[in-house]
């Protein structure tokens, strides 16, 4: 927690307990349930902050699937077993930290690591998201969503009119800050959530959706093709089972014209 990246999580939880805080402190429906003695509401909407605060420091902390050592060196069988046809496999040597780096993984500037399955690097978690904390990462936004249309619910319900625009301001204004900055970030969330189950539906990651053009074992392929897509549902059930180990460098299809 005190490592590099302190201020953007210290701001993160700051921002959510001062928010948190106005909503239960205004006249909103969660005073409102305080007062008359309804005190399921208030709990179940702390318990799900406090749910989201945890699944970020989780994501933000967590290995995200770093290389670390030669992993790659003395395994091309192994290799050839999961491509078709089996091409010979380029092992690649990263020239930062120079280990041999599995397929899918990339070297991350900012971690100064290479990370398995690499997706990108989340300025917001101050963590690379890869192979061991992707699906935990689509879990916190999920819990982070309900969290924040909870909470824009909770602040509508606040908001009170009165006689001039200046009284209405003056007895609105922290409600209207944290409705606009719930507001934000629901956007934003709700974005980041749908990018990110379209690409796990097809088994792809950010940077490989991004940067195909440029990849080895991509950049061959046809615009539409992706070697390690089964479909939706084996995608999904790959992604989110948690109960069994998914080899991800394994390539299902392959144009025959394409080389890895």
């Amino acid at each position: 927690m005190f490592r590099t990246g302190f201020l953007v999580r210290a701001t993160h939880t700051l921002l959510t307990w001062v928010i948190t805080l106005t909503l239960f402190l205004h006249n909103t429906d969660l005073r409102r349930c305080e007062e008359e003695g309804e005190l399921l509401l208030p709990i179940l909407f702390f318990v799900v902050v406090v749910l989201s605060v945890l699944l970020y420091f989780a994501v933000s902390l967590m290995d995200p699937g770093f290389v670390l050592s030669d992993t790659l060196k003395g395994s091309s069988e192994e290799m050839e077993s999961m491509i078709p046809e089996a091409a010979p496999p380029r092992l690649r040597r990263c020239g930062y930290c120079l280990l041999q780096q599995p397929m899918r993984a990339k070297h991350c500037q900012t971690c100064k690591r290479c990370v398995r399955r690499f997706d990108h690097h989340c300025p917001w978690i101050e963590n690379c998201v890869g192979e061991r904390n992707h699906r935990w990462f689509i879990v916190y936004l999920l819990v982070q969503l309900l969290a924040l249309l909870w909470a824009l619910h909770i602040a509508l319900s606040g908001v009170s009119p009165s006689a001039s625009w200046e009284t209405w301001f003056r007895s609105n204004g922290f409600l209207l800050a944290a409705l606009g900055l719930v507001g934000v970030f629901s956007v934003v969330v709700v974005l980041l959530l749908g990018c990110h189950l379209y690409l796990v539906s097809i088994n792809c990651t950010t940077w490989e959706f991004m940067s195909r053009h440029r990849i080895s074992y991509l950049k061959n392929c046809g615009d539409e093709e992706n070697p390690f897509d089964r479909g939706v549902l084996c995608n999904l059930l790959d992604f989110f089972c948690i109960c069994r180990t998914v080899v991800w460098e394994k390539m299902y299809q392959r144009s025959s014209q394409s080389s890895v």
